[in-house]
């Protein structure tokens, strides 16, 4: 292998600190004060905390007093995932949950739904949600109150849902929206009213913030959810425990730098749609898992016949490259990708997840496509010796 850096091509699972939020941290570490409390040196704090506030809502088209700081995504799912909520002070409880087959793990999981309470929905060959099953389950369920959630995109395929269709289709039955956006910000506008979401939520670290804050985005704050984490009055006590000030500082910064780079992804996605023709023409049986569906820009999702795809992830990073063989989250378990399942994909072998990012060069997809045409020469003189024996 050459001498070169490293190429990273992983930004779906974290995307790499951005140096402004590196900036915004380390000068909220340096605060000694509480953001609660009412001192001076509190009420720096505070200020910090306000000033992030206001760069999430605003990269959600949001007022910033319906943002809720969480420890990250999945603490968010856990905290609107529930069938518990409050409207003013009547309870109010939902009795089912809908979810999309191709949901991250932090919603697939249910939330604090009992399994049973927890149905899902088809989606096409391409991962999208097919609109009639929507339809079809929702009027099939049995009375009571219900919340339907669901990606604005797919982790894995980057394949963008018709969340606001489905919104107009559950608030029509009487239900709740919830949208996992945390792929999507900073990819795409997001932009609760026009979602049509009542919650969505969102990450740090996928947008060039640190690991270990996320955020909870509402509509309003009549309906709103019981908390996840009881205790003191912090995030007007709908998410307890001093926040995490430095992390949040983080976050607000890459949020800021997110909405700004928005402008950048069509010349992202030339560069995402440039590699996936050159594999075609390198690998002329390379399935692109999503292709015939709007994508994000930044992911393509790819199986080669006959290569397994903990193969090819091994055989990238030897050669330098970091790719993915779907959700970070799952990278530890053994079996085939849900998603690819639900898509009704030979999900056997599995894919690679190739997802760029703004800091993306033309030597990193130089190197990608070198270790690729390796990778493919091993893969068919492999087929070829199974076939002549």
């Amino acid at each position: 292998m050459m001498n070169r850096q490293r190429a990273y091509l992983d930004y779906n699972a974290t995307a790499p600190l951005l140096p402004a939020a590196r900036e915004a941290m380390v000068a909220a570490l340096d605060m000694p004060g509480n953001p609660s409390s009412v001192h001076a040196e509190g009420r720096a704090a505070r200020e910090v905390l306000s000033k992030a506030r206001d760069a999430v809502a605003r990269l959600c088209g949001a007022q910033p007093a319906h943002v809720i700081f969480t420890s990250g995504a999945t603490e968010a799912a856990s905290h609107v995932l529930t069938p518990d909520y409050r409207m003013g002070r009547a309870a109010v409880r939902l009795e089912t949950l809908f979810i999309g087959a191709t949901e991250h793990p932090c919603v697939l999981s249910g939330g604090r739904f009992a399994p049973d309470s927890v149905k899902t929905l088809a989606v096409d060959a391409n991962g999208v949600i097919d609109l009639e099953a929507v339809r079809a389950a929702l009027g099939e369920r049995a009375e009571g109150q219900f919340m339907l959630a669901l990606q604005l995109a797919n982790n894995e395929t980057g394949v963008i849902q018709p969340v606001r269709e489905v919104a107009d289709i559950v608030h029509a039955a009487g239900g709740v929206m919830v949208v996992d956006a945390v792929q999507a910000a900073g990819r795409l506008p997001v932009d609760i009213d026009a979602l049509g979401a009542d919650f969505l939520f969102i990450s740090a670290h996928k947008i060039g913030g640190p690991k270990g804050a996320g955020a909870v985005v509402t509509r309003g704050e009549t309906f709103m959810p019981s908390p996840l984490i009881l205790g003191g009055g912090q995030e007007k006590s709908h998410r307890a425990g001093t926040e995490n000030l430095a992390a949040i500082a983080g976050f607000g910064a890459a949020a800021d730098a997110a909405v700004k780079g928005l402008t950048a992804m069509p010349d992202l996605a030339a560069h995402r749609d440039m590699l996936e023709n050159w594999m075609c023409q390198t690998a002329s049986d390379v399935v692109v898992h999503g292709a015939g569906a709007q994508r994000l820009a930044n992911t393509s999702y790819i199986s080669l016949p006959g290569l397994k795809a903990e193969t090819a992830q091994i055989a990238f990073d030897m050669e330098g490259i970091a790719v993915s063989s779907g959700s970070a989250c799952s990278s530890g378990k053994v079996g085939a990708s849900h998603v690819l399942k639900a898509m009704a994909a030979d999900a056997e072998l599995g894919a690679v997840r190739i997802s760029l990012g703004l800091a993306t060069t033309r030597d990193d997809i130089t190197a990608f496509q070198e270790a690729f045409s390796k990778l493919n020469a091993r893969r068919l003189s492999r087929l070829a010796g199974q076939n002549a024996a």
